[in-house]
């Protein structure tokens, strides 16, 4: 009897049962002939067993039809929610459930559905299982460890994401699961990726790529290749972001034979179109988004899927100057991106919505999305440099760690060898002499070169008053010499009438204003220090193609007239080397008024350098003038340079 044949009389036999339980043994018999093979039927009947079993009390039974329908719902149906729905009758009756291994696992496989609606929801049924499962379902734990660290992952809580990973990969290992430590790997890598580390996620992802080339594993292949094309597009490696990319698609034919891995089709070409819009090569992107608008039928509440899809058709249509199109697939975008909870996501919709708007002439939408981006990447800013310095806390536990067990393991050495030490006391008693006569003159030697570093930084410091006092002698006669004239000649030519000619004259008065400003900082005697310093930064933001941002506390009158000249100098100084050497397209600047200190911070995003080097270079008069006037008033300058990962600059100054 064939397989169709097989399915059909148990379908007639469920139909046709004369009891509740004799239903229940035909439909068992239908699910698992047509489990992967049609999912229309697998999904009907589960339906009905769930409500069946509910009906006679056996919630057991129902649980575990719910956890398989939960899979086909979600992966292949792309229905989460309805996943959630009968998840969720279920669940209504767990005081019924005894074994623990079913309530942990309702809780785990509501979280997988829930992952496509809503991460935080997901990260709480996550919590929950693991609650409920027993020290048995040891596996099982460490899947919703796992779980939990790609949801963490996703929301930028980096911290308890590597946490996660970490539980999870030491119970794989505890089970012998060598396939799923290298999920918690992978998850591990995309936490280095989202972090900035890229240097290091990039080394770590090649390592697996060739244990999972090694494996023959080739769908994993595909999500690494992708993930590094990302991190390719961020560090500005547009060749290598374009050649893993054409990594990733030329696998996806080859692992997914009967078409089911919609998601991954969708993120990899949805990237490629974006690629080719950015490179102005649009017959290319186009052939991208024709593939993608073939697959986004399977995706339909998928939305992870569909913020790849509405974000390459909306940058698209932008890019062709279709803006009401590309308006309306943007919108989708980030509606999708809130109700996952994917901030960088959120991110870039509104600063495409601004464009699109911007391009419409709706310029207080465009204002509005700017602002809400403006907004979301400062927090993003300020949650990423406090995550920074928690994940590398932790680093320094372990690392305080290693070494306490290395000293202990040192004094066990010792105790080993104290009768050798004994024959050595009398050597080393006399190398002890030798070295006592050595330090003296090294000492000695010291103190002549303390001596004469003092002299040249006193030097150093009367130059730089005597090079601020020349500034305001020259500044002054600047403007009241020249710009005297200047204006007198001015009234002329409008006394003649010649409006050319004045207008000449009025760029020549701005430019001897600038002239003298830059000479000598009026506005600290005019405004103070703390409006003095807005004013500089607003002027470089409206005047240069930098983007600024600033959080600028209050720090007048902390610090003497002499002392806030310098101060300013060297916010000056240091927006200066951004804008002539940094290539940098943003830059934000905090003024912090903490007990006893100022802590004044200044990063951007450009092609950063080599502090050592730099500083060593005869030509490099910029860094070695801020390190001086840092000195002049007590302070401390400390420099934080990756190349082509931007740079922090940081000077703490003491209030008197």
């Amino acid at each position: 009897m064939g397989h169709g044949q097989d399915i059909s009389f148990y379908k007639n036999k469920a139909r046709t049962a004369s009891n509740i339980h004799e239903k229940l043994t035909a439909i068992d018999s239908v699910l698992s002939k047509s489990y992967g093979v049609d999912n229309e039927t697998f999904i009907t009947y589960s339906t009905q067993y769930i409500e069946l079993a509910k009906k006679v009390d056996s919630i057991a039974l129902a649980a575990k039809k719910a956890m398989n329908l939960q899979r086909v719902l979600s992966n292949y149906k792309n229905e989460p929610r309805k996943a959630v729905t009968v998840i969720d009758g279920v669940l209504a009756h767990k005081y019924k459930i005894k074994d623990s291994f079913l309530l942990g696992g309702l809780y785990l496989k509501r979280g997988k559905a829930n992952l496509k609606l809503n991460v935080k929801d997901a990260i709480q049924d996550y919590e929950t299982a693991i609650k409920n499962f027993s020290k048995d379902d040891s596996i099982y734990i460490a899947d919703a460890y796992l779980f939990s660290g790609q949801a963490y992952s996703n929301i930028g809580r980096f911290v308890a994401a590597s946490e996660y990973y970490e539980k999870a990969y030491q119970l794989y290992e505890k089970r012998q699961a060598y396939e799923y430590m290298l999920h918690a790997r992978q998850g591990m890598i995309t936490m280095f990726s989202m972090n900035g580390f890229y240097d290091k996620a990039e080394k770590e992802r090649e390592d697996l790529i060739e244990t999972l080339k090694g494996l023959e594993n080739k769908q994993y292949l595909i999500t690494e290749y992708y993930n590094q094309a990302i991190d390719f597009n961020k560090t500005g490696n547009k060749k290598l972001e374009l050649d893993y990319l054409l990594k990733a698609d030329s696998l996806l034919d080859i692992t997914d034979t009967e078409q089911k891995n919609y998601s991954s089709r969708i993120d990899v070409n949805a990237k490629l179109a974006e690629y080719y819009i950015n490179s102005n090569q649009m017959l290319t992107a186009r052939d991208y988004i024709n593939i993608l608008d073939q697959w986004i039928g399977k995706a339909k509440d998928d939305r992870l899927a569909n913020i790849s899809y509405n974000g390459a058709k909306a940058r698209y249509y932008h890019a062709m100057g279709l803006e009401n199109e590309a308006l309306q697939y943007a919108k989708n975008q980030l509606k999708n991106a809130k109700a996952v909870g994917h901030e960088d996501d959120i991110l870039h919709s509104h600063l495409l919505l601004s464009n699109i708007y911007s391009e419409m002439g709706q310029f207080k939408k465009s204002l509005e999305n700017k602002n809400a981006y403006l907004n979301i990447r400062d927090s993003l800013y300020n949650k990423g440099t406090a995550q920074f310095l928690a994940y590398y806390q932790t680093l320094y536990e372990t690392e305080k760690k290693e070494k306490e067990l290395v000293e202990k393991n040192t004094n066990i050495q010792l105790l080993e060898k104290d009768s050798d030490n004994f024959k050595k006391i009398v050597f080393f008693s006399s190398l002890a002499l030798v070295l006592l006569f050595g330090l003296i003159l090294l000492y000695r030697n010291q103190r002549y070169l303390k001596n004469n570093k003092e002299l040249q930084e006193k030097f150093s410091q009367k130059l730089l008053v005597s090079q601020e006092l020349e500034r305001k002698r020259i500044s002054k006669d600047i403007h009241d010499g020249l710009g005297q004239r200047l204006l007198l000649i001015k009234n002329k030519i409008i006394a003649n009438g010649d409006t050319d000619t004045k207008k000449m004259v009025d760029e020549a008065i701005d430019e001897v204003r600038s002239i003298s400003r830059d000479l000598h900082p009026f506005q600290l005697q005019e405004m103070g220090i703390t409006k003095a310093i807005e004013y500089t930064l607003n002027q470089i933001d409206e005047n240069t193609t930098l983007f600024i941002s600033s959080e600028i506390e209050n720090i007048d009158n902390l610090f003497t007239k002499e002392q806030e000249v310098n101060i300013y100098r060297i916010v000056q100084e240091t927006l200066n080397n951004i804008l002539k050497h940094a290539k940098a397209e943003a830059c934000k600047v905090m003024v912090k008024k903490l007990t006893g200190n100022v802590i004044i911070s200044i990063k951007d995003n450009g092609i950063g350098f080599d502090f050592p080097e730099k500083y060593q270079n005869v030509k490099s008069l910029g860094l070695k003038t801020l390190l001086e006037r840092t000195r002049f008033l007590n302070g401390q300058m400390k420099v934080k340079s990756v190349k082509n990962n931007g740079t922090i600059i940081i000077f703490q100054f003491p209030v008197t």
